[in-house]
């Protein structure tokens, strides 16, 4: 898949049901070596769009249920799961 097909498409978290952005105001965190795509960086957006300063969510790439022709379904969750346990 080309860089160009992701651009525009909805990104949306599985569980909650919520848009958390759009591909192409997001950031992508790229392996240098192989130009693989990690992951997704997704700013935390406020009211009117205005972005909060250092708030993002950042979505590995194993962690993308679905790419279809509109949307990126995402499971957010499934990384919080994850930090919880560790924090315990």
């Amino acid at each position: 898949m080309r860089l160009s097909e992701l651009s525009g498409k909805e990104i949306v978290d599985v569980k909650r049901a919520e848009r958390l952005g759009i591909l192409g105001q997001t950031d992508l965190e790229i392996n240098e070596h192989t130009g693989q795509i990690n992951a997704l960086i997704i700013p935390s957006v406020k009211w009117f769009g205005f972005r909060k300063q250092g708030d993002e969510v950042r979505v590995p790439w194993g962690n993308i249920e679905k790419i279809g022709t509109d949307m990126v379904i995402v499971n957010v969750h499934q990384l919080e799961d994850i930090n919880n346990e560790s924090t315990k």
